[in-house]
């Protein structure tokens, strides 16, 4: 990618949320929200405020990259309906939608480089989905990057542990450990640093603008948060 776009990346599936705007590759400014879950609340303001404070203009923003999910339902919402009147407002907007797992195990590159000395293949993202179930998905290490060996599902920790590869090290992180990292303690797992538990706007606009480089845009109009299950509020009204 020669031309060097303005970007605008969107990390709201956590609970705590992150903005970043960036020129091509280079990162300009990068805000964390100053509390869990406000992410509607700042969002606008802090977007607002980095551009001017980077001398550009809404209407400059050429690409957005979100964090599709799964994740927090309200926070998957906030930042595919962003992307979707970006895209309204100025019809030229390419949208960039990536995993939520994805973002959190390419956390696991920062985790190796304070722990050289760990030889770490394979890993493991746990978010919280709620009533004793995760969003989860499992890695292994290429020369490329983190190749996905078990797709984002919904599951239980047992049944997780049990589709893991119980000869096999597997270092594991993740939201879904905050409350939960008992049950998913075994012989062959070990848990990261909680500091490498979240997803972030960085990591984001890395994996983002990597898609970008390749073509890799989302149609506008198709575009939906991955929830892999419906809002909790929803689940109880069914009942």
């Amino acid at each position: 990618m020669t031309h060097k776009p303005l970007v605008l990346s969107v990390e709201t599936s956590g609970r705590t949320g992150s903005v970043a705007i960036a020129k091509g590759d280079k990162i300009l400014e990068i805000q964390q929200f100053s509390a869990p879950m406000k992410h509607s609340a700042e969002l606008f303001p802090r977007l607002k405020q980095m551009l001017q404070d980077n001398n550009y203009t809404p209407m400059q923003i050429e690409q957005v990259y979100l964090s599709i999910g799964p994740g927090s339902f309200t926070g998957l919402r906030i930042a595919t309906t962003l992307a979707k009147m970006m895209h309204l407002a100025n019809n030229n907007v390419k949208i960039v939608a990536v995993d939520t797992l994805d973002i959190i195990a390419a956390n696991a590159d920062l985790y190796i480089q304070t722990c050289p000395d760990l030889d770490i293949n394979n890993i493991a993202v746990i978010l919280d989905a709620k009533r004793g179930r995760f969003f989860a998905a499992a890695y292994q290490k290429t020369l490329t990057g983190w190749e996905k060996i078990i797709d984002d599902c919904l599951i239980s920790a047992k049944q997780f542990i049990q589709k893991l590869d119980k000869q096999q090290p597997v270092w594991i992180l993740g939201e879904g450990l905050v409350y939960y990292s008992d049950d998913f303690k075994t012989d062959n797992i070990t848990i990261m640093d909680e500091k490498f538990w979240y997803p972030s706007a960085e990591k984001l606009h890395s994996l983002g603008y990597n898609k970008a480089c390749q073509g890799q845009f989302d149609n506008a109009e198709t575009l939906a948060p991955a929830y892999l299950c419906g809002p909790q509020a929803e689940k109880k009204r069914s009942k």
